[in-house]
C-alpha cells in the first residue's frame, strides 16, 4: 500500500510538473513571438513607405536599394558571432541585449534627416534583430523534441508574419494619418516594452529534460570544431544556396520592389498596394501554420515539400516579368496570396538543419544557415536597385521594362539553386 501511495503521489507530481512545463512553454513562446513580430515588421516595412522616404531624403533607386539592403547585410554578418554566443550565453541574454539595439535603431530611424542617419539606424536594427529567430529556435531545441520542432518553428514563423501583415495595409493607413516618422516612433517604443518582457519571462532550458537529447546541458563544443562539422557538410551548402534564393525572391517582392512595381507600373494606390502585399502575408501565415502537416501527410519529406513550394514560387514570380500587368486587381490578390503559400515552404529549411546536426551546435548551425537567408535578401534587393537605376530611372518614373529586368535576377537565381538542391539527401524521418 505504501508503494502504491507513493506511486500515486509521483503521478500527481509528474502531472503537475507537466502542466507547469506546458504553461511555461507557452509563456515563453508568446514573449518571443511578440519580439519576432517586430523583427518581421522592420524587415518589410520599406515597401509601403519607399516613395515617402525617397522623396523626403532625396534618394535614387540605387540608394533606396542600399538603404533596404544594409539591414540584411548587417543581419547576415551578425550571424557569424551570434551562433556561438547563443550556444554559450543562452538565448534569453542574447535576444534581450539585441532588443535594446533594435529599439535604439527604430527610434533613430524615425528621426532620420539624411541617408547617412537612416543607414546607421537600419544597421542598428539589423544587428538588433539578427539573433531573434535563430536564438528562439535554439531555445525550442531544448524545450521541444525533434518531432515537435517542425510544428513549433512553423507556428513561430506564421505568427511572426503578423509583423509582415502590419507592415502592409495597416502601415499604409498609419502613414496616411500620422506620417511615416510618427508611425516608426511608436514601433520603436513597442520594441522597448517587448524587450523587457522577454528579459523577465524567458528561460533558456527546462529544469528537467523534455526527452532524449532535448533539455540537456549542452556540451561546450570548440567553435572551430563546430564550424568544421557544419561547413564540412556538402548538404549544408546546398541548403544554404536555396535558402539564399528563397528569401531573396520573397523579400524582393514583399520588402521593397513589389510596392514600387505595383504603384508605378500597374498604377495602384499606396493603400491598394498595401492590401495586395497583405495577401502575401496572409498566405505566408496560413502556409507556415500547416506546412509541417503537409510535409508529414502528403510529401513524407521536408525536402520534397521545400522543392515543390519553391517551384510554385518560381512560376508565380514570373508574373513580375510582365503578365501580372494583365490581371485585374481581384486576380492579383489571389496570386499574391498563393505566392505567400509558396513562400511558406521555405520554413522547411529549419527542421532540415535541425535534423542535420546535434543539439550541442544547433545554435551555430542555425545562424550559419541564416547567413545565407539574409544575404539572399540583401544581395537581391541591392542588385535589383542597381539594375533599375541603370535605366536612368528615378523614384516615381521607373519604366516597366526596368522592373522586368530587375526581377529576372531573383527568378534565375531560384532556377539554378533548385537544380543544385535536388542533389541533396533527405533529412528527418516523416514516415
Amino acid at each position: 500500500m505504501a508503494i502504491d501511495g507513493k506511486t500515486g503521489m509521483d503521478k500527481v507530481v509528474n502531472s503537475n510538473c507537466t502542466a507547469s512545463g506546458t504553461r511555461q512553454r507557452w509563456i515563453i513562446f508568446t514573449s518571443l513571438a511578440l519580439m519576432y513580430i517586430l523583427v518581421y515588421f522592420y524587415r518589410v516595412s520599406l515597401a509601403v513607405v519607399a516613395g515617402d522616404i525617397s522623396r523626403e531624403l532625396h534618394l535614387t533607386p540605387e540608394q533606396l536599394g542600399m538603404l533596404s539592403g544594409v539591414l540584411f547585410y548587417v543581419y547576415a554578418a551578425a550571424q557569424i558571432p551570434l551562433g556561438p554566443m547563443i550556444d554559450r550565453l543562452g538565448s534569453r541574454k542574447v535576444i534581450s541585449g539585441s532588443g535594446v539595439l533594435t529599439a535604439v535603431g527604430g527610434l533613430l530611424f524615425s528621426r532620420a534627416d539624411s541617408l547617412a542617419v537612416a543607414m546607421v539606424a537600419r544597421m542598428l536594427i539589423g544587428v538588433g534583430t539578427a539573433s531573434v529567430l535563430m536564438a528562439t529556435f535554439t531555445l525550442f531545441s531544448h524545450w521541444h523534441s525533434k518531432q515537435e520542432f517542425g510544428r513549433v518553428s512553423g507556428l513561430m514563423v506564421a505568427i511572426g508574419n503578423l509583423g509582415n501583415l502590419c507592415a502592409t495595409a495597416p502601415l499604409a493607413l498609419a502613414v496616411g494619418m500620422f506620417g511615416w516618422r510618427n508611425s516608426f516612433l511608436v514601433v520603436g517604443g513597442l520594441q522597448a516594452v517587448v524587450t523587457l518582457l522577454v528579459f523577465t519571462t524567458v528561460q533558456d532550458r527546462p529544469e528537467r529534460p523534455v526527452g532524449g537529447e532535448v533539455g540537456t546541458t549542452a556540451q561546450k563544443i570548440p567553435l572551430m570544431a563546430a564550424w568544421r562539422e557544419i561547413f564540412g557538410c556538402r548538404d549544408f551548402w546546398l541548403l544554404g544556396i536555396i535558402s539564399f534564393a528563397w528569401y531573396g525572391n520573397y523579400l524582393a517582392l514583399q520588402a521593397l520592389w513589389g510596392g514600387p512595381y505595383l504603384m508605378e507600373v500597374i498604377k495602384l494606390s499606396r493603400e491598394t498596394t498595401g492590401s495586395l502585399l497583405m495577401f502575401t502575408s496572409f498566405g505566408f501565415i496560413v502556409g507556415s501554420t500547416f506546412i509541417d502537416g503537409v510535409a508529414r501527410r502528403f510529401f513524407k519529406s521536408y525536402k520534397k515539400t521545400l522543392m515543390t513550394g519553391q517551384l510554385l514560387l518560381l512560376c508565380l514570380m514570373s508574373a513580375m516579368l510582365g503578365w501580372a500587368e494583365l490581371l485585374p486587381t481581384p486576380f492579383l490578390a489571389g496570386m499574391f496570396f498563393v505566392i505567400g503559400l509558396a513562400v511558406s515552404s521555405g520554413v522547411m529549411i529549419y527542421p532540415i538543419i535541425r535534423s542535420m546536426f546535434r543539439v550541442e551546435i544547433v545554435g551555430t548551425a542555425l545562424t550559419s544557415l541564416n547567413f545565407y537567408v539574409l544575404m539572399g535578401a540583401a544581395v537581391t534587393q541591392q542588385v535589383m536597385g542597381i539594375i533599375v537605376g541603370s535605366f536612368g530611372a528615378t523614384a516615381g518614373s521607373i519604366p516597366p521594362h526596368a522592373f522586368h529586368m530587375a526581377f529576372l535576377f531573383p527568378i534565375v537565381t531560384l532556377v539554378l539553386t533548385l537544380l543544385f538542391f535536388s542533389r541533396a539527401r533527405e533529412y528527418g524521418q516523416l514516415a
